[in-house]
């Protein structure tokens, strides 16, 4: 885990709701397909955008309607980068049991992060775990 701060020329802030978080989702994917990304990296990207903004308006801030998610992102020709942050405690990925386990085949936890690491080219957590970083590169 590594403790850095991610500045990125695109912000927004919302609200701890499910339907803010999809047109958050809508300015990231509308940036990439602009920049020519391809149906499966703006699958890839959609995915993992649903996955860490769930997380984070339920996990993180508990559907707390007083707490606010922040997203940062740059979407280029190259690459797209997006960072988003909670208001939550925070949590540690390494202690997310795996998903793919035979006991925990029935747990509905650890999915998303499994689903983010599988399709974006590399998934970052601050110490803190409140923040998450994805990166999709354009190939």
């Amino acid at each position: 885990m590594t403790q850095r701060a991610y500045t990125l020329p695109e912000r927004m802030t919302i609200g701890s709701k499910l339907d803010a978080a999809r047109g958050a989702e809508e300015a990231v994917l509308r940036q990439a397909v602009a920049c020519g990304y391809g149906q499966t990296a703006v699958f890839a990207i959609r995915l993992a955008l649903e996955e860490a903004l769930n997380n984070a308006i339920k996990h993180g801030n508990g559907y707390d309607e007083s707490k606010t998610v922040d997203i940062a992102f740059d979407v280029n020709p190259n690459r797209a980068e997006v960072t988003i942050t909670d208001q939550g405690s925070g949590f540690d990925p390494h202690s997310i049991p795996d998903p793919t386990a035979d006991e925990n085949l029935e747990k509905p936890c650890g999915r998303g992060i499994m689903l983010m690491r599988a399709y974006m080219d590399e998934v970052e957590y601050s110490t803190k775990g409140n923040q998450v970083r994805i990166v999709k590169v354009n190939c």
